[in-house]
């Protein structure tokens, strides 16, 4: 007899929680910087990524479920921030 996934045969499987680069982009994130400049360095030095690929993954994150679960303060807080920018244009 074959075991069923835990969520039902015609259910997809429950997707796999969030990489390490995405928890790293979060924990960007969380950090104040201090100064011009400072923020775009760090990405470039502790993630290897350009600051646009940064902001683009960022945002894709605001979106993700499993980023809002990872790390609620963050995700909502920039979500507003998000709407605000999106209110002002």
């Amino acid at each position: 007899m074959t075991a069923l996934p835990p969520n039902g045969p015609d259910e997809p499987a429950p997707p796999a929680g969030l990489s390490d680069r995405d928890r790293a982009v979060l924990a960007v994130e969380r950090q104040s910087w201090a100064g011009p400049g400072a923020k775009e360095r760090a990405i470039r030095e502790q993630l290897g990524i350009s600051p646009t690929r940064y902001y683009q993954l960022l945002n894709t994150l605001l979106d993700d479920r499993r980023a809002l679960e990872e790390d609620p303060v963050t995700v909502n807080r920039l979500r507003r921030v998000r709407e605000a920018r999106r209110d002002r244009r």
